[in-house]
């Protein structure tokens, strides 16, 4: 992926997931999605483009195209209100063809960060499926808060050590190690503090009820 594409496709994570947490407006992030989501349609085309057939390249070009429609998705969604129902199934989709890009970069491209990157992208898109897709809103907060961890982990984090040359410097297997510990303690330490009745008021009825 471009990484100054994925710079940004980290502000647009972060943005949408502090939206899904009710901080921002829908409307709001929806101008940024289309933004992003036009970059991210732009990007890969070029990539392709000037590939000179390079196989490797267009391989991880092709990838980028289901952000960008997913995010341009999103925004359209946001501005004229439509229900969320598509966006939520084509991000299951997009979740089963972020598994086979982690396989690639795992396999083909020798790649194992983002090997792993692709994981978690894989994941938070399933997320997107279970919350917009089958409407399970007591995932609200989870999903927020996965999004905008992700936003800045995958996307924003790599794609400035990419841009500033330190990726390279990093021993590979040890980063994408680091990586899966990281996002599989985010999944599981998440998920109690996010319970919709984690922090739900004590209803008066129960308060100095010996326990």
């Amino acid at each position: 992926m471009g990484a100054t594409g994925l710079l940004y496709v980290g502000a647009v994570l972060f943005l949408n997931g502090v939206m899904i947490l009710g901080r921002v407006d829908p409307k709001a992030a929806a101008v940024f999605n289309l933004f992003v989501g036009a970059l991210q349609v732009v990007t890969p085309t070029y990539l392709i483009f000037t590939a000179g057939g390079d196989a490797d390249v267009i391989l991880n070009a092709s990838g980028i195209y289901l952000f960008g429609f997913t995010y341009l998705y999103v925004g359209i969604t946001l501005l004229a209100g439509l229900d969320s129902t598509g966006v939520g199934w084509f991000s299951l989709f997009v979740a089963a063809a972020a598994v086979g890009y982690s396989f690639a970069n795992f396999r083909l491209l020798d790649d194992t960060p983002f090997g792993v990157i692709w994981l978690y992208w894989a994941f938070l898109w399933f997320l997107f499926f279970l919350l917009l897709g089958l409407k399970l809103d007591g995932l609200n907060a989870y999903v927020g808060w996965v999004t905008a961890i992700e936003g800045i982990v995958t996307a924003a984090i790599p794609a400035f050590l990419i841009l500033s040359g330190y990726w390279a410097d990093w021993n590979q297997t040890a980063l994408a190690l680091t990586l899966g510990i990281f996002g599989v303690a985010m999944a599981v330490v998440l998920l109690p503090l996010t319970h919709p009745h984690a922090h739900a008021p004590v209803p008066a009825a129960e308060r100095g009820r010996p326990a």
